[in-house]
């Protein structure tokens, strides 16, 4: 069987608020800056469609959806505790 490779929907990028600040803005290097980007993402339309678009594709580096990498590491950790107890 072949593999089929599904196409990845990211029309929603377009209209995050991501869009009106240079890239690097989201790919800090200290504390600082992931709190700035964090603040740009906080009433962002498309917030959850990105954090789990972050998750999904194991995103390491940067700011997505408000959470910064270790914030990303934790979710997919608790996610990972809870389907264990299932």
């Amino acid at each position: 069987m072949a593999n089929v490779s599904v196409p990845m929907d990211t029309k929603w990028m377009a209209q995050g608020n991501c869009n009106n600040h240079p890239p690097e803005t989201f790919f800090p290097s200290d504390g600082v800056g992931v709190e700035v980007a964090k603040e740009i993402c906080a009433d962002c339309p498309v917030k959850e469609q990105c954090l789990e678009y972050a998750l999904d594709h194991r995103v390491d580096h940067g700011v997505w959806g408000g959470a910064s990498e270790r914030q990303r590491r934790r979710i997919l950790k608790a996610r990972r505790a809870t389907a264990a107890a299932m």
